[in-house]
Order: C-alpha cells, then sequence, then structure tokens
C-alpha cells in the first residue's frame, strides 16, 4: 500500500469524514460538510497535502523543510506539505486527526452531536 493509500483509509476511519474530488484532482476529506484535509495527488502518488492546524503547530511546522502556508487557506492556520517526506506516516497522522478535531470543534453543537 502507498502512502497516499494509506492516508486515506486513515483520514476515513475518523468521524464522519466523506471524501470529494474538488478544485481539480484533488481527494478533499470533509466532515460535516468542512474540509479539514485536502491531497494533491498524481496517478495515485501524493504530490502535497493540506490540513489545519493551532497557532503554534502551523509557526513550527512552516520552519521546517517542505512544509509551507497553504495557498488560499493560511490566514486561517493551514499548512501545505510540498515534501511528503517532511514529515514521518506517524506524524501526518498526529497532524491529519487534529484537523478534524479543529474542523469539528468548530461545528454546531447540533452537528458535532451527529457524529456520534
Amino acid at each position: 500500500m502507498n502512502r497516499l493509500e494509506h492516508l486515506r483509509g486513515f483520514a476515513l476511519t475518523l468521524p464522519g469524514a466523506t471524501l470529494v474530488r474538488q478544485w481539480g484532482d484533488s481527494l478533499v476529506f470533509k466532515v460535516a460538510g468542512k474540509v479539514f484535509l485536502v491531497a494533491g495527488e498524481e496517478a495515485g502518488i501524493l504530490l502535497h497535502l493540506s490540513f489545519k492546524c493551532t497557532p503554534a503547530e502551523f509557526d513550527e511546522l512552516t520552519d521546517l523543510d517542505g512544509i509551507r502556508q497553504a495557498p488560499y487557506f493560511a490566514r486561517r492556520h493551514w499548512v501545505q506539505l510540498e515534501d511528503p517526506a517532511a514529515l514521518s506516516t506517524e506524524a501526518l497522522e498526529t497532524c491529519i486527526r487534529r484537523s478534524h478535531e479543529l474542523v469539528v470543534a468548530g461545528l454546531t453543537k447540533r452537528a458535532r452531536l451527529a457524529l456520534t
């Protein structure tokens, strides 16, 4: 299993996670209609990954080589992993889980309860 398939499978295990193709060929993962992860891919190979993080995580992550502010999303503390090797698979899973949690926290109480 390649890294994209693994991360796709992992993201879809999170409560309420759905997947659509949007913005060209991007894989867009949502919870209650809100984006928590965007994966750019070509022929099944992961090109880049964008996800939400806390302000402190944003500063830490954007200091790393291969990670930058996500285009169009940076003001909301989103980063883009341009080099898939910049983070380990375990670290990426933690970041994806955190992004999902942050998006869920911003949902209405009713939407949050619907996920359980």
